[in-house]
């Protein structure tokens, strides 16, 4: 069964990091590119950060360039995204999603709150 699971998100205060994991279960992250999504209240869904299926490739938007960085272990069949200088509109519900050119697979998401 496939199955993409992020974790931790949490409150954090501005200025601070957090690491988000995406654990893969039911098949390889390295067979599949991956992205990182958020979506805040009343916003549409972005995407934040994307890694190819070799992970010599990663691509950010512009707002998070410099403060985010999406790294994969193939070992531990996971992708995180680790975020530093946190700003209040970095707050939202952060989703990984794994595709290629046959299927796409999502996670449930994890919340950051970034307030002091």
């Amino acid at each position: 069964q496939v199955r993409l699971v992020e974790s931790g998100g949490g409150l954090v205060q501005p200025g601070g990091s957090l690491r988000l994991s995406c654990a893969a279960s039911g098949f390889m992250i390295s067979s599949y590119a991956m992205n990182w999504y958020r979506q805040a209240p009343g916003k549409e869904r972005e995407l934040v950060a994307g890694i190819n299926r070799t992970g010599g490739s990663t691509t950010y938007i512009e707002r998070v360039k410099g403060r985010f960085t999406i790294s994969g272990d193939n070992a531990k069949n996971t992708v995180y995204l680790q975020m530093n200088s946190l700003k209040p509109e970095d707050t939202a519900v952060y989703h990984c999603k794994a595709f290629d050119v046959a299927a796409a697979y999502w996670g449930q998401g994890t919340q950051v709150t970034v307030s002091s």
